[in-house]
């Protein structure tokens, strides 16, 4: 029974309201999202003003496609905001997205080519899907969050991975020319490091982190810079959207036949004529892999090996030539044997 002063509306005043049906309301009310109280007398429910904000908040979650499953654990999960499922409901739908246009792109150049060629096509097609979906963290990056900044300084150890961390990020900063308001994307920004060298020239930075974790204390550190759930191989990102893409010491988490993908990726969100640089953990070619591995070899420096092993340092060659076959300008520069930075600028086929 309704308690006097109380405000309630009835099931088919809210319908109305939120232009929605009673039948609809009921399904969520059986599905546990909402608990309306009801009159013990005649079994009517009334709708506290509570109730109907909770549910317009349902009914927008159901229209960009959340399932009623994921919905209930927003709502009744503490350690999980709304803003935070929308994150994975938006990398989610991207990754949906583009293979939608994988698909689209190989019927095309089906209706392009010979019958004999088909095959060639869906095995293409097959391996994209199968390396934009199969990428994991095998290292664990949420539990490297809460320290991460600190990992980053090691010094006195047998091999510093993070040699010239300081001095690659400051050339990023200092390489990439972006006018007021122009957008950078930051993949793999982590705790945010890099991207808010780009803040105070008032650009604005998306970051994208496939760690939960990392976006956390990026967003706490930086608040100005827009967090995105996502990776290299499925940017949270629409087509030509960004004026820039940087990233640090995150591409070498990539398998070889991924980096390049990636690149492709990178490209897609670019606008006309935008910039990529990286600055990673990479060899010259594999030539000068090799010899830095015997070296390391020479000195029993098993903490060195151990740790270039573990992970994907890039061919440098295998890039640059990826970008420049793909209407890239591009400069290097190498701060030492395993760190060196990759400027590329898109230009027009007249090469402006």
């Amino acid at each position: 029974m309704k308690k006097k002063g109380e405000s309630f509306m009835q099931i088919k005043e809210v319908a109305k309201q939120l232009n929605t049906t009673p039948r609809a309301i009921r399904f969520y009310e059986e599905k546990g999202l909402i608990a309306p109280k009801k009159d013990a007398e005649n079994e009517y429910r009334y709708f506290s003003d509570t109730d109907v904000s909770r549910l317009s908040t349902i009914l927008a979650l159901r229209e960009i496609g959340l399932p009623v499953k994921g919905i209930k654990k927003v709502l009744e999960d503490p350690d999980m905001t709304i803003k935070g499922y929308l994150h994975v409901q938006r990398s989610a739908l991207v990754e949906q997205w583009l293979e939608i246009k994988d698909m689209i792109d190989t019927i095309d150049r089906m209706v392009e080519c010979t019958d004999r060629d088909f095959y060639d096509l869906a095995q293409h097609l097959k391996k994209l899907k199968h390396l934009r979906k199969g990428w994991e963290d095998k290292w664990g990056f949420d539990s490297w969050a809460e320290d991460f900044d600190n990992h980053i300084k090691q010094e006195g150890h047998g091999f510093n991975v993070h040699q010239g961390y300081d001095e690659a990020l400051e050339r990023i900063a200092g390489t990439v020319h972006l006018d007021e308001h122009a957008v950078c994307a930051d993949i793999g920004v982590g705790t945010g490091n890099l991207g808010a060298k780009f803040l105070a020239k008032g650009i604005n930075v998306i970051g994208i982190d496939q760690s939960k974790k990392m976006l956390e204390i990026c967003n706490k550190k930086h608040p100005e810079i827009e967090v995105r759930h996502g990776h290299f191989l499925a940017l949270p990102l629409l087509d030509s959207q960004v004026d820039t893409v940087v990233s640090s010491y995150a591409l070498h988490h990539l398998l070889d036949s991924e980096k390049l993908l990636a690149l492709s990726e990178m490209t897609r969100v670019l606008k006309p004529n935008g910039q990529i640089c990286i600055a990673d953990l990479m060899f010259l070619d594999e030539t000068h892999q090799a010899e830095v591995m015997d070296a390391l070899r020479m000195e029993g420096n098993t903490e060195a090996i151990e740790a270039i092993e573990d992970e994907y340092y890039a061919d440098r060659s295998l890039l640059v030539k990826w970008l420049e076959e793909n209407q890239y300008k591009v400069e290097t520069v190498m701060f030492n044997d395993i760190l060196s930075m990759i400027y590329a600028k898109k230009v027009d086929k007249a090469g402006s």
